[in-house]
């Protein structure tokens, strides 16, 4: 590769998980890292391998800021992780629009705006990397998290597109779809479903499907197919350094496991697996002690509605 060319790596969301893991690993192969987040100070401690740099993704002066100063110190951003993101999970009727709207600001449009921000300068140097953390979410749905989903899907959509664009200009564009991670995910999702209602005809729903996402995590068969961050970082660092990068990078044996799975099934047959874990919503939804939704009962299909 011509040394002229900037191999500086931005990446959003390094206060914990995958953004942190990768960060890591990218430093330690000796990729000149700029780490980000929107509180700087929770990544203070990656100063001695990154250049730390706030970055909030869903705020346009934020986002032109870190970038400018990554061209100032480099030229171009070279690689760009487009990692920040979270689950808000809920039923469709219960979210508020606001909600929803950050949701697809942070996982989709933040996305979108800092690659249109960082190409003019990658194309400039006939050289790029966009890798995209999509999700297994991106192809397939679960109980509760339609609008997370929904923000993957598009994202997904929108690499796609990407990557027919910009490989004339040597650009590659790397979509990584990861199972289920070992991180905090989980309970961030959980925390999210605090600005969520909490009563009436989707109440139990609700709380069918906190249990099920932590539960998930904690113990069974996809716990222990789960990984941790550092796999998808190790991905990522696939995709960065290939010369001819796959399209995507299916992350755990969840993943290998469940894109399979519902591409056998058909929508309906898809529903009634999930329907297993999480009793779909409808009038009187009994809870069985301690809280969870009971096993719905004959007939409770046909009154009920069709859910990292």
């Amino acid at each position: 590769m011509d040394t002229a060319i900037s191999r500086a790596v931005l990446i959003t969301g390094c206060s914990s998980g995958i953004g942190r893991a990768t960060a890591l690993r990218l430093a330690r192969g000796g990729w000149p890292v700029y780490a980000t987040a929107r509180h700087p100070q929770a990544i203070e401690d990656l100063a001695g391998s990154c250049t730390i740099l706030p970055l909030d993704v869903t705020d346009e002066a934020s986002m032109r800021s870190a970038v400018a100063a990554v061209e100032r110190d480099a030229g171009a951003v070279g690689v760009l992780v487009n990692n920040a993101g979270y689950s808000q999970p809920g039923a469709v009727e219960t979210v508020p629009l606001a909600l929803v709207r950050r949701q697809f600001e942070t996982n989709l449009f933040g996305a979108v705006r800092l690659t249109q921000l960082v190409l003019p300068r990658m194309r400039r140097q006939g050289w790029g990397r966009i890798v995209n953390i999509s999700s297994i979410g991106g192809k397939l749905s679960f109980p509760g998290g339609a609008f997370y989903h929904g923000s993957k899907h598009a994202l997904e959509a929108v690499s796609d597109g990407l990557r027919f664009e910009l490989r004339p200009f040597g650009i590659q564009v790397v979509t990584i779809e990861p199972g289920f991670i070992r991180s905090g995910f989980a309970e961030a999702a959980i925390t999210s479903l605090d600005a969520v209602e909490r009563d009436g005809p989707y109440a139990s729903y609700n709380a069918a499907v906190a249990k099920a996402t932590t539960g998930t995590y904690q113990a069974g068969l996809m716990a222990r197919l789960a990984g941790g961050p550092d796999d998808v970082a190790r991905a990522v660092q696939r995709a960065i350094t290939a010369r001819h990068p796959r399209a995507r990078y299916l992350v755990t044996a969840s993943a290998r496991l469940l894109l399979p799975m519902h591409a056998l099934l058909s929508d309906h047959a898809w529903d009634r697996v999930m329907a297993r874990s999480i009793p779909p919503p409808g009038p009187g939804t009994p809870l069985a002690p301690g809280g969870r939704p009971a096993r719905p009962g004959p007939g409770a299909h046909s009154r009920a509605g069709s859910r990292r």
